[in-house]
């Protein structure tokens, strides 16, 4: 059975492209648009990895994260934060709120898929 991803991004054609690449990869997809639609998503199911933006609107991806770590059913769902933030402060606030790894756009699909394969457990 396939591994399923929620991709969380206001950019309906960097969700295209992150969802092409994972579902190349044999993965299943669940979008939203920002933080706010992607908690209503969460709705119990099986969810083996979030793969996030930082900057949205409505709720961020670092507020998204905090708040998705407080839910029983997620809270060890590893995170990965797919951003055009390279800061290291701001890195740093993203691990503090529970993000698993980093990467920086624009990326390379392999270098994502890469990412998601260590993280994604059995």
């Amino acid at each position: 059975m396939a591994k399923t991803i929620l991709i969380v991004d206001d950019s309906a054609s960097m969700r295209r492209v992150v969802g092409i690449a994972l579902k190349g990869a044999g993965y299943e997809v669940l979008e939203g648009c920002d933080g706010k639609d992607a908690l209503s998503k969460l709705t119990g199911q099986k969810v083996h990895m979030i793969i996030s933006d930082v900057n949205m609107p409505v709720m961020d991806g670092i507020t998204f994260l905090k708040t998705v770590k407080q839910m029983a059913a997620y809270k060890f769902t590893p995170v990965i934060m797919l951003t055009t933030e390279s800061e290291e402060s701001k890195k740093r606030e993203g691990q503090a709120a529970g993000a698993r790894a980093w990467v920086v756009k624009p990326f390379q699909p392999e270098q994502l898929i890469g990412a998601v394969q260590r993280l994604c457990l059995p």
